[in-house]
């Protein structure tokens, strides 16, 4: 029998640094048999040679649309949005079954095709977990930006938007920009900032806790809820009562909303930046109801409009913060994504 060749496709999402397979597991797969073939890349963090080291076969960048239909391809991040029908298994997130925008265009190639979707959100185990997710790295990521959008604000005019942003190499060189950031926000707001976490138990929720802790932000300053806290049913005072909410929330029905433009307009309000880490924006299931645009490591916030009282507010909506620590993200997940049973 012939083998199983992967075939690992060049990311096309603007940067986009992180990868499905690393050298680590590539050398892992090859070792049990597989064939794996590694689009060249100018953007993903682990280098052309790196793979080629471990035994696997580097092919042009974008080839995977003329393989072999046997060849399954593996990425991450959803495909460009072209219309030709789709005639490989592909192994992704699609990000299609919560009714993101485009939804049905996306899923529709794939019958025209005779391809197969095996998206990596529902990779699930016994008990229903996501066996492969970026949701730790997500959480660190977006609760680091959090910090620094909040220092901006204080430090800047609110005409000086947010710069860019761009990926770290490793997570200390983040923290320790991170640091000087709340150093220099707490200096003009004379006090650190008060931070809540809805999803704190998850993966995504723990990330953002262990970004909040590593960056300096007092422990009692770090309000740390979850299914428990949030069963009553939102809008919560609390979040408006805090300098940033970071919600790691994961959801596939609708909830009572945890924050809405309504409960935004009270005079003693402290929120100036919610990062929304699931960045649901088009998703009739968010519980963040109060923007509408998604946001990029370019233009990392976008403001909440028709504000009648309290600071400005920003949104960070980017969908693939784990970008920010591609390295590290990529290695995590990636330990997680051996081959499983249908």
């Amino acid at each position: 029998m012939a083998p199983t060749v992967l075939h690992l496709r060049s990311e096309t999402k603007p940067l986009e640094h992180r990868s499905a397979l690393t050298p680590t597991t590539t050398a892992a797969l090859i070792k049990a048999g597989y064939v794996v073939n590694v689009e060249r890349s100018p953007e993903r963090i682990f280098d052309d040679s790196e793979f080629e080291a471990v035994g696997a076969t580097l092919v042009p960048e974008g080839s995977w649309e003329e393989v072999p239909k046997e060849h399954i391809i593996v990425g991450l991040k959803e495909l460009e949005e072209k219309e030709f029908p789709l005639k490989h298994v592909h192994v992704q997130f699609a990000h299609c079954y919560k009714h993101q925008a485009g939804w049905e265009n996306v899923l529709a190639r794939f019958p025209r095709g005779g391809g197969t979707l095996l998206d990596l959100e529902f990779l699930v185990d016994e008990r229903g977990r996501r066996v492969a997710a970026f949701g730790f790295h997500a959480g660190f990521a977006g609760a680091a930006l959090a910090l620094e959008v909040w220092a901006h604000q204080l430090t800047h005019p609110p005409s000086s938007p947010f710069p860019g942003v761009a990926s770290y190499p490793n997570e200390d060189a983040l923290i320790t920009n991170v640091k000087k950031a709340l150093a220099t926000g707490t200096a003009a707001a004379g006090r650190p900032p008060r931070v809540i976490v809805i999803g704190a138990l998850g993966r995504c929720g723990s990330g953002a806790v262990d970004a909040l802790r590593k960056a300096g932000v007092p422990e009692e300053n770090i309000l740390k809820w979850d299914m428990a806290e949030t069963a009553k049913g939102g809008p919560f005072k609390e979040i408006t009562d805090s300098d940033i909410f970071v919600n790691c929330i994961y959801l596939t029905s609708k909830i009572p909303n945890f924050v809405n433009l309504d409960s935004l307009q009270v005079p003693d309000r402290k929120l100036s930046v919610v990062c929304d880490v699931s960045a649901d924006t088009t998703s009739p299931f968010t519980p963040v109801p109060i923007y509408t645009v998604a946001t990029t490591f370019d233009k990392p916030t976008v403001p909440v409009e028709s504000l009648s009282s309290g600071p400005a507010l920003s949104v960070i909506s980017i969908d693939h913060l784990p970008s920010l620590l591609p390295r590290e993200a990529s290695e995590a997940f990636s330990r997680k994504f051996p081959p499983h049973p249908p």
